[in-house]
C-alpha cells in the first residue's frame, strides 16, 4: 500500500469514527436545556398528579428541571398537538392517555396524524375508570340509574372528560346495550368536571380513578355505582365491574404514558424510557399509584406501540358499531 493510499484509508477510518461519534454525543449532551412536560389534562387531576410526580424524579435524574406545562382540550389532542408540532430535540415530550391517537383519528377529529407525527416512549398506567353517582340522583347502583333513565329519557345526565374521551365511548356502549336515553354533558378535562359533581350540577359522571375521587367516595360526597376494569378495586371491593353487570364493552380503562415528536433521536427515546422505568420501579412511586387505584407499567416504548395499535383498532371497532360521532 503506498503512502497515498495508506493516508486515504487512514482518512476514512476516522471519518467513520467520528459518525458513530454523533449520535453518542447527542445522548451525553442531551438534555442541554429544561425539558417541558405537556400534559393534555388540566391541573388538578390524576394525570396532572402523577406527571408532576414523574417531573420530579426525572429532572434529577436527567440532570435539567422537568417543568409541568398543562394544554387541556379536545379530550387531549391540543396537547398532544403542541407536542407533536414541537422542535424534535428532546426538550419537549407529553403526558396523556392513549385516547387521542387510538379514538380521535377515527372520529376525524386529530389535528397530527398519531402513526407520522408522534413517538410512543413508554407506558406509564393503567387507570381504571369509575362510574360515579352524585347527589342529584337517588340510583344506589346502575341497575336504578338505568331504571330512571328509561323512566324519564333524557332526564339523566352523564358528564365524560370530553367528546370522543374513553368516558363517552363508554357511555354510548351503555346506552346502546341497555337502551337507555342518557344525555352528554362533556367538559375540557376532570377538574371542573369534578368541581360540578360535587354541587350536583348532573347525576352521574365517569373519570379515572385517583387520591382526590377516593376520598369524595369515601366520604359519601360521590357514589361508586360501577368500575371499568379487569377485576374489581382493591379499595372498593364491593363495587362490580361493567362486565360483572352484563356490559363487557363498556368495561373500559385508560392507559397513560409518554409521547416525544416523532423524529426525536432514538437515545433520547430510550434514555427517557429507561429512566422512566427506574422512577415507576421504585416503591415509594409505585405504592402511591396502588394507592389510588392506578396500576404501574412501564416497559419498552416498542411494546407500547403495540398496545397502542391494538386499541386503536379495537376502537374502529366500536366507534362503528356503536354509531359513535363527534359532537
Amino acid at each position: 500500500m503506498t503512502d497515498v493510499s495508506r493516508r486515504h484509508a487512514v482518512q476514512a477510518t476516522l471519518a467513520g469514527l467520528a459518525s458513530l461519534a454523533l449520535p453518542l454525543q447527542a445522548q451525553t449532551t442531551w438534555p442541554g436545556k429544561p425539558i417541558r412536560l405537556v400534559v393534555a389534562y388540566p391541573a388538578g387531576g390524576v394525570s396532572d398528579t402523577v406527571a408532576r410526580a414523574l417531573a420530579d424524579r426525572l429532572g434529577p435524574a436527567l440532570g435539567q428541571p422537568v417543568v409541568v406545562e398543562n394544554k387541556a382540550g379536545a379530550s387531549g389532542s391540543i396537547g398532544l398537538d403542541a407536542v407533536a408540532k414541537s422542535a424534535p430535540d428532546g426538550h419537549v415530550i407529553g403526558f396523556s392517555a392513549v385516547s387521542p391517537l387510538t379514538l380521535n383519528p377515527h372520529l376525524g377529529k386529530s389535528p397530527f396524524d398519531p402513526q407520522r407525527d408522534l413517538r410512543p416512549v413508554v407506558s406509564v398506567m393503567d387507570s381504571p375508570v369509575l362510574l360515579l353517582a352524585t347527589s342529584a340522583t337517588q340510583a344506589r347502583d346502575l341497575r336504578e340509574l338505568l331504571a330512571a333513565s328509561k323512566a324519564r329519557p333524557g332526564s339523566v345526565r352523564w358528564a365524560t372528560s370530553g367528546p370522543a374521551s374513553l368516558g363517552h365511548v363508554m357511555l354510548e356502549q351503555l346506552k346502546a346495550a341497555a337502551r337507555v336515553d342518557i344525555t352528554h354533558v362533556p367538559y375540557k378535562g376532570g377538574g371542573q368536571q369534578i368541581t360540578d359533581a360535587l354541587s350536583g350540577q348532573f347525576e352521574v359522571l365517569s373519570v379515572n380513578a385517583g387520591p382526590a375521587i377516593t376520598q369524595h367516595v369515601k366520604a359519601g360526597k360521590l357514589r361508586l355505582l360501577a368500575v371499568g376494569a379487569p377485576a374489581r378495586l382493591e379499595s372498593f371491593p364491593d363495587a362490580p365491574t361493567l362486565a360483572e353487570l352484563g356490559y363487557p364493552a363498556a368495561n373500559l380503562d385508560s392507559r397513560f404514558g409518554l409521547f416525544a415528536p416523532a423524529a426525536v433521536p432514538a437515545a433520547v427515546v430510550e434514555r427517557l424510557n429507561a429512566e422512566v422505568n427506574k422512577a415507576l420501579a421504585a416503591p415509594d412511586l409505585r405504592a402511591r399509584l396502588v394507592a389510588s387505584d392506578n396500576v404501574p407499567t412501564g416497559g419498552s416504548a416498542a411494546e407500547f406501540a403495540r398496545q397502542i395499535a391494538q386499541e386503536s383498532e379495537s376502537n374502529a371497532r366500536i366507534i362503528q358499531a356503536a354509531g359513535i360521532k363527534a359532537e
